[in-house]
């Protein structure tokens, strides 16, 4: 079985070919295919950590679609003043699925 562990908008997913990520909105090429940098490589029994070798990894993924994350409500406020402040956000959110890593 071979996974890898890979950096995406600040945060570290365990992704092998076919898996589906929900990422941070990143930007695809003409192709729709991204590549993702690689922390950590388990291929059997062997583990590669050094950032050297990880250099030469390529974990290549596909953009599925484009999406929006739940609404986030943001609420502020103060007693006996008056004041209260209500904010809405949603994540811009990208779907990739894995096809390679090598």
């Amino acid at each position: 079985m071979v996974f890898a562990v890979v950096r995406a908008g600040g945060r570290q997913e365990k992704v092998s070919v076919g898996t589906i990520v929900t990422l941070d909105r990143i930007k695809a090429d003409a192709n729709g295919k991204i590549e993702l940098q690689a922390l950590l490589l388990v291929d059997g029994d062997k583990v590669t950590t050094d950032a050297n070798a990880l250099a030469k990894v390529k974990v290549t993924a596909e953009v599925l679609n484009d999406l929006r994350g739940p609404k986030i409500i943001i609420q502020k406020y103060k007693n006996k003043t008056g004041y209260k402040k209500r904010q809405g956000f949603r994540a811009d959110l990208t779907r990739v699925q894995v096809t390679e890593i090598k």
